[in-house]
């Protein structure tokens, strides 16, 4: 059993409520979705096989609040992520996954064993994709289980409806995560501002807690 990693490395959590953590990263390949805002440009890979993964994730002696499973989208690598989960709460690590709430069946086979869960809502608006608001709503009903926050990208087309979506969904399924608005970091921030503080508190007065939360490892150069 193997799987396709992008890079196995060490760094601080830039992005979201766990902002600034020292985090072990494991970044997988392959993602299920094509955003057009995607930052993750992968064009390499080495296969592991998971106790390959466990004997280099050992190599970081420091110590860390968490492993990221990162991607890409992790959970195309479920029967993968089963056994380097095992290994790695034999080792006493805390597991943090990063996602795009999409893969509802797969979370499902390993909620169990992951501590925190950064999801992602996929405004239709925002990623020129199609309509994914039902995929979210199963996973966010698999994730609630767990520790959960939900972070969304924020573009100059991003339209009001699809936020007012995301809030009706949060507040049906698990009102009491925070949901945290990303800007596109390819975009002109100070002509995002006046749009994120609008969402802001449109969220803020649908009664869920938000917050504003750019990509700092960008702005301070880390990886």
């Amino acid at each position: 059993m193997k799987a396709r990693i992008a890079e196995v490395f060490a760094s601080v959590q830039g992005e979201g409520l766990y902002l600034g953590e020292k985090q072990i990263f494991v970044r997988f390949f392959d993602c299920n979705l094509s955003c057009t805002y995607c930052d993750t440009k992968l064009d390499r890979f080495t296969e592991y096989e998971p106790k390959e993964l466990f004997e280099e994730i050992k190599l970081y002696r420091d110590k860390y609040h968490s492993i990221s499973f990162t991607g890409g989208e992790p959970l195309l690598y479920t029967n993968f992520l089963k056994e380097i989960l095992k290994l790695t709460s034999g080792g006493g690590y805390k597991h943090y996954l990063e996602t795009n709430g999409t893969l509802f069946s797969e979370l499902k086979q390993l909620i169990d064993r992951i501590d925190i869960i950064a999801m992602d809502l996929k405004f239709p608006s925002s990623t020129g994709m199609g309509n994914l608001w039902q995929l979210h709503r199963k996973f966010l009903k698999i994730a609630a289980r767990k520790e959960v926050f939900l972070k969304a990208i924020i573009c100059q087309a991003t339209y009001e409806d699809d936020l007012k979506e995301a809030l009706a969904i949060i507040k049906e399924i698990s009102p009491a995560s925070v949901l945290v608005l990303q800007p596109n970091s390819y975009e002109n921030q100070s002509v995002l501002h006046e749009k994120l503080l609008n969402f802001k508190e449109i969220a803020i007065q649908q009664g869920v807690t938000t917050c504003i939360i750019p990509q700092i490892h960008k702005i301070m150069g880390l990886r």
